[in-house]
């Protein structure tokens, strides 16, 4: 077998130089789904489906960044429907919104591969 003389092909790897914009911790947000959620109501609709949801609240601030770079609102909630424990744990105040939303940042990115 012969090698390819065009080298291997390139694995795809995140995006880099994402630059998402900080964000000001909503904390009335915060406020009305931690009550919401301890009502009784979904947890998964409060953090990432529906108007209200902490996913729909990044998104409108976050889709000028993301969209050019190739992420689908649907593909975007995916993720936030993943980090739903760190969420959860911001929620109820024991993690703070800096961490939250830098280690949410950095998941989007490793989510968005380029060729």
């Amino acid at each position: 077998m012969t090698a390819d003389p065009a080298g291997p092909a390139q694995a795809a790897r995140p995006a880099e130089g994402l630059a998402l914009p900080a964000l000001e911790e909503p904390e009335a947000l915060r406020t009305s789904l931690r009550e919401a959620v301890l009502a009784g109501g979904d947890l998964d609709q409060g953090l990432c489906a529906g108007e209200g949801s902490i996913g729909a609240w990044l998104w409108a601030r976050w889709r000028a960044a993301l969209e050019p770079a190739g992420m689908s609102e649907a593909a975007f909630l995916a993720v936030v429907a993943g980090y739903r424990r760190e969420l959860w744990f911001w929620l109820l105040g024991d993690r703070g919104w800096t961490p939250l939303v830098e280690g949410l940042g950095g998941r989007v990115a490793r989510r968005i591969l380029v060729a």
